[in-house]
């Protein structure tokens, strides 16, 4: 069975209603980056970032997948289909696929403060100050911040290179060190990249370009496949 590695981005959310964080009207126009998403703000402000991503929970519990989402996991009926997302969002789970490595965490989970092995899922989209851990340390969002190492980022380069077809959805890849993973691709193997501002790469061999949005590309790229 095929091995097809699939990389998505905040443009296969978007179409689900989830706001993306670089788009001209994206989260990061209303936050500074270093007020929500840093070590530095979780010192200096928790209950400023606890709202922050509590808003972001609360939206994720009432956005379905959509048809890209779908579209990825009815894929699996032929092919070994492995993705990593840099969304932190659990739609492609909720869609159906069932293998899914989250590079930049995940909204539905927390972590505790003093053991970061510690993580649970939160099955409400309210996370407050006082709610500890077993340990008795506040939890934390489960997420990768500005200036945090990327701990997923080795499996996903072992997964790319394995890769009989690479597909980047609903990414411009400009995002690091998730947008170099395409590099890491067997320069032989075929690769499809689906994004409205999506463009060819001379250094990235065998790539087909489809320049829409994650529900049409995906739905054209499945009847080629």
């Amino acid at each position: 069975m095929k091995r097809i590695v699939v990389l998505t981005g905040a443009g296969i959310s978007a179409e689900s209603g989830i706001r993306t964080f670089r788009d001209a009207n994206g989260l990061w126009n209303s936050y500074r980056i270093e007020e929500v998403a840093s070590p530095v703000a979780w010192e200096r402000d928790p209950q400023m970032v606890l709202e922050f991503y509590n808003m972001r929970r609360k939206q994720l519990f009432e956005v379905e997948p959509n048809s890209a989402h779908y579209a990825l996991a009815e894929l699996e009926q032929k092919f070994d289909v492995q993705i990593i997302t840099q969304n932190v969002d659990d739609l492609h789970e909720r869609a159906g696929s069932t293998n899914v490595l989250h590079l930049h965490g995940e909204l539905k989970k927390v972590r505790s403060t003093a053991d970061e092995r510690l993580v649970y899922t939160l099955d409400r989209w309210e996370l407050k100050l006082g709610d500890l851990c077993e340990k008795g340390s506040q939890l934390r969002p489960h997420i990768v911040w500005f200036g945090e190492e990327v701990p997923n980022i080795m499996p996903a380069t072992m997964m790319v290179k394995r890769a009989d077809l690479f597909v980047v959805v609903g990414t411009s890849l400009k995002v690091y060190p998730a947008a170099g993973l395409i590099h890491l691709v067997p320069y032989s193997v075929p690769k499809y990249l689906v994004d409205p501002e999506a463009e060819p790469d001379r250094f990235v061999g065998n790539l087909v370009v489809i320049r829409e949005k994650a529900t049409a590309g995906m739905k054209r790229l499945k009847s080629e496949l």
